[in-house]
């Protein structure tokens, strides 16, 4: 038989291991759009199924890139833009140029500009190595700014192949199929899918006689808190709207819980304000330092939720990170949960989150 690719994630459709990556019921191999048993429990009941892919198989994939002559687009999550970026990206596409463009500008307060953003973007970009042909901010979701890089796209790739790439949960798949549904009405061309994983090999769009756009897997960073969490809790920790700062005064000695998925206590320093940026669904709680580790170890799952039961049986312990605070309009960033905004420097907190997870520290955002 000749390989038939799933038209949903793009591995080669078999019939014989459930277990396996494309694995599909021969009945399936009957219908006009043939997709794997894993995409079609995603496309009609939300439901993900892991698939035995190594890190190390979806860079080895990504590697690929660099031998051909093509434009990269890496999207990033603009709320996880530590946790999204791909830093090793050169190595990996060669000399071919690329354009950055942040998804979910939507969740940002209003009040941001996106100029400062996009300069951000550039600038936080070329620090981790990468210089841009060009930066774009776009809600996949919202279809925004979809249209505007369209159009960039035709400019900068001069009739070559586009890769899309990006980690895991950056929205790639939302925004291909946004993209092919502007240009040609087609609906749902690729699976969209909150979780991980989705996409298992390159995924062939063609864009002219000559070229396509290629869907490419989503590469697996362990520090961002999605691989830490049940789909449950991922959903309720992914902004779906825009994010309403809330802002805390706390003295020295408060600890901020974010669910009981990271904490940040006030170690040292004036009375300050801590300026959140999660997820509207994420419960916070304020409690003194002497109290936070009693509170948690009675509390967690309970009052101090997310975590849920499932999220809880594979939750690392949380790790502590001791950070100082020297600048003003400082971010403590926690990887694919959000960040707190320091307005004024000199104090010293520490961060905890689930052991593996990243917590940075940059200058703010906003």
């Amino acid at each position: 038989m000749a390989d038939i690719q799933c038209q949903g994630c793009g591995a080669v459709i078999q019939t014989t291991n459930p277990e396996e990556a494309g694995y599909a019921p021969a009945s399936a191999l009957e219908r006009e759009d043939i997709i794997c048993k894993r995409c079609f429990r995603l496309k009609h009941y939300n439901e993900v199924q892991d698939v035995p892919y190594q890190d190390d198989d979806f860079l080895e994939m990504l590697n690929q890139i660099s031998e051909t002559d093509g434009l990269i687009i890496q999207l990033v999550d603009i709320f996880d833009f530590n946790g999204s970026f791909i830093s090793g990206l050169k190595r990996l596409t060669g000399n071919n140029p690329v354009v950055l463009v942040g998804n979910k500008m939507d969740v940002l307060p209003k009040s941001v500009n996106p100029g400062k953003v996009k300069h951000w973007l550039r600038r936080s970009a070329k620090e981790n190595g990468l210089d841009v042909e060009d930066v774009f901010l776009i809600s996949a979701e919202k279809n925004q700014g979809i249209e505007e890089l369209s159009q960039a796209i035709d400019r900068y790739r001069k009739g070559r192949d586009v890769y899309v790439v990006g980690t895991t949960n950056v929205g790639k798949s939302t925004f291909i199929n946004t993209l092919i549904s502007n240009t040609s009405g087609e609906k749902d061309a690729i699976t969209t899918s909150y979780f991980p994983g989705t996409t298992l090999g390159f995924i062939d769009i063609p864009l002219d006689e000559k070229s396509s756009l290629f869907d490419t897997p989503g590469v697996i960073h362990r520090h961002q808190m999605a691989h830490y969490v049940s789909d449950k809790d991922l959903k309720l920790i992914t902004p779906r709207k825009e994010v309403k700062p809330k802002v805390y005064q706390l003295n020295e000695g408060q600890t901020l819980y974010f669910g009981g998925l990271a904490r940040l206590d006030f170690a040292s320093g004036e009375r300050s304000s801590f300026v959140c940026y999660l997820s509207n669904e994420m419960n916070i709680h304020r409690t003194k330092m002497e109290k936070a580790d009693e509170l948690y170890n009675n509390h967690v799952g309970e009052l101090l939720s997310p975590p849920d039961e499932e999220s809880l049986a594979k939750l690392p312990p949380l790790k502590g990170h001791t950070l100082k605070v020297r600048e003003d309009k400082m971010d403590i960033v926690f990887s694919g949960l959000g960040w707190v905004t320091v307005p004024e420097g000199d104090v010293t907190v520490t961060a905890y989150v689930p052991e593996g997870v990243k917590v940075s520290l940059r200058e703010s955002l906003i």
